[in-house]
């Protein structure tokens, strides 16, 4: 709006200034123009017309000089108010701005804590089945030194039994009773055996 205004307050300004010198020059004509005649009635009529000339110019110089300075007070004025307006504006979007990322902080903390403590959950687990693990392979490594061990004396109570068996023209009860018995304890090894090797398999 200050910018539309501004050729028409030019031209006024021009007018008027214009208008001022017109006076001012008439006023020196006519004191130049009455000097030659030396006549007290002329000098005295272009004096007093010089100087109302003079007093009308100032007053035309002098409304002009107002009317800028009201002018100029009111662009300000508008300026200031369009800033404010602005400011204004910029505060809220920056409070907006501010409470938009205070919110996506706070949800990547919480996300970062769950994270966190699904991680200790997970790591904690994997400690339990590596210690779980390690229990199952060393009871494993013990059930295949107790086989080995039982199928040494499986071979030795074999080997005694063929030759009692040879000796005395017959298989001994006694043999073939702890036979019996060390194979079901046998059996019973390698059930225990394979199930800790499934256990170690799954873990």
């Amino acid at each position: 709006m200050a910018a539309s205004r501004t050729p028409a307050r030019r031209r006024q300004r021009s007018v008027r200034v214009s208008v001022a010198v017109v006076l001012l020059t008439v006023a020196t004509a006519g004191v130049l123009a009455a000097l030659p005649t030396q006549s007290p009635v002329v000098l005295s009529v272009s004096s007093v017309l010089a100087l109302a000339l003079g007093w009308a110019s100032l007053r035309i110089m002098w409304t002009e000089v107002l009317q800028s300075r009201r002018e100029n007070a009111a662009d300000r004025a508008a300026a200031a108010s369009a800033y404010k307006s602005l400011f204004s504006l910029r505060a809220a979007e920056h409070a907006e701005f501010t409470t938009a990322m205070t919110e996506r902080l706070a949800e990547s903390n919480l996300s970062v804590r769950e994270l966190q403590g699904e991680l200790v959950q997970a790591q904690r687990q994997l400690a339990r089945t590596q210690r779980e693990a390690g229990d199952a392979v060393t009871r494993v490594a013990e059930l295949e030194r107790s086989i080995e061990t039982l199928r040494a004396e499986r071979a030795a109570e074999e080997a005694d039994a063929l030759a009692s068996w040879e000796a005395e023209g017959g298989p001994a009860r006694g043999s073939v009773d702890e036979l019996v018995s060390w194979e079901e304890k046998a059996a019973e090894i390698r059930a225990e055996q394979e199930q800790m090797t499934q256990a170690v398999k799954r873990a």
